[in-house]
């Protein structure tokens, strides 16, 4: 049996000191077996519980003095004691406590940095910086106020709900993305660890149960089109209009395409021999090359065009770069102006009412196609670069019916440029020039 140390008292205590000499002392203060008050030779003083660990002596360090009172040492040495007698080494415990602490410290994460890191990993996705902008933006205005200090592991589905819910009926489609850019974000951070569980911004079978379906709150807003009997003679004004900002307009009339695929347009992409136009997948929608069969009358709007020794593209702006996507707009409001100054009717969208903008001239094709034309419905999305809906049919096509479309973008050249009279319905193949 060892020992027992007599049991002192705080005062006794208060008053032990070292005896002299270089290295430090122990001494038994009782209560507990192995608690000692340890007395440096420059009068430090802390509390040491000495115990056998299996076949292990160990000093255990239990705090300072008189930081640590006698009374808070005994309690604490046997609480260690009752465990090494449970078999628990209290030293690999805490070294597993602080293990998990630094691993957790490691693993946590705040919304706000994990967007900054989701958005790192997803570079590659974005197709123009623009787009990269877009997410941070909105996550920025909308998420982040509400998320961007907690922990991604803390986010709960009602936590989303009150960044939605304040924008849900008002911004509809804004709050939409911002759910859906939110769960991006969410489900990044599971796949890197730094969450668990269901990700609470999901939709089905959770956010749906809860939100309004955005479709039931606000109707589409689709791009102001030009009406189809106002086509031609929009087009001709357009003809007597100078400058980039007009052709590259034209252009795109002719063509069918987006803005910013005009705006962007380079000399390389143009194979004038063969009428044609390719743009590179990496300016496209939808990420995949678009090959644009020209008519004649792009043809000779290109060459028509100056070439710039130190620009590559085909309709750069005055002072170097690409056009602004408000100089088209405001090109065809300055037309929709200048036509009701001159006792005209304007070019207005005929569902809508409102003044057509560039990217309606689309949806005029689209009808154009539809309403007078026997070209099949397909060929028309394939030549607005628009998404296969069908899977199936989606997964075996290979080609993109260039020839087919050429005879199609021709005889929509010829209704932009014959006149109103020209309102019978085509039949395929109908476009020679």
């Amino acid at each position: 049996m060892p020992k027992v140390a007599k049991e002192l008292s705080a005062l006794d205590v208060k008053r032990l000191a070292h005896p002299g000499g270089k290295r430090n002392v122990l001494f038994a203060v009782g209560g507990v077996p192995g608690l000692h008050l340890q007395i440096t030779p420059k009068a430090g003083r802390s509390w040491v519980l000495r115990a056998k660990v299996g076949s292990k002596r160990r000093d255990f360090g239990l705090g300072g003095f008189p930081g640590v009172t006698l009374a808070q040492a005994r309690d604490k040495a046997r609480e260690m004691r009752s465990k090494i007698e449970n078999g628990i080494d209290p030293i690999e415990e805490r070294k597993a406590a602080q293990a998990a602490l630094e691993a957790a410290q490691r693993r946590g994460l705040t919304f706000e940095e994990a967007v900054d890191k989701a958005l790192a990993n997803k570079l590659d996705a974005f197709k123009n910086p623009k787009h990269r902008q877009q997410w941070e933006n909105t996550l920025a205005t909308y998420a982040t106020p509400e998320l961007g200090k907690m922990l991604v592991e803390d986010i709960t589905t009602q936590d989303v709900l009150r960044a939605l819910q304040p924008i849900w009926a008002t911004k509809t489609e804004t709050a939409s993305r911002v759910r859906s850019r939110i769960e991006a974000v969410l489900s990044w951070a599971t796949v890197a660890g730094h969450r668990t569980g269901d990700n609470p911004a999901r939709w089905t079978g959770n956010l749906k149960e809860l939100l309004p379906p955005p479709s039931k709150i606000a109707k589409e807003k689709h791009q102001p089109a030009l009406a189809l009997d106002d086509a031609p003679r929009w087009f001709a004004a357009l003809q007597d209009r100078d400058g980039f900002g007009a052709r590259a307009l034209e252009f795109a009339a002719l063509t069918v395409t987006r803005s910013q695929e005009v705006r962007g347009a380079t000399w390389d992409e143009i194979d004038l021999e063969k009428a044609l136009w390719i743009i590179r997948g990496d300016r496209m929608k939808m990420g995949k090359e678009h090959r644009v069969p020209l008519p004649n009358h792009a043809i000779a709007l290109l060459e028509g065009l100056p070439r710039l020794n130190d620009n590559s593209l085909l309709f750069p702006a005055t002072r170097g770069g690409k056009l602004s996507d408000m100089t088209l707009s405001a090109t065809m409001k300055r037309m929709h102006a200048a036509d009701l100054t001159q006792g005209g009717a304007g070019f207005f969208d005929r569902q809508s009412n409102r003044p057509a903008v560039p990217h309606g001239l689309r949806s005029t094709f689209r009808d154009w196609a539809a309403e007078m034309t026997s070209y099949p419905g397909d060929m028309a999305e394939v030549a607005l670069a628009h998404k296969i809906s069908n899977a199936v049919e989606a997964s075996y096509r290979r080609g993109d019916m260039i020839e087919k479309r050429r005879c199609m973008m021709v005889d929509w050249s010829i209704f932009l440029t014959a006149g109103a009279q020209e309102t019978k319905v085509l039949e395929v193949g109908f476009g020679q020039e």
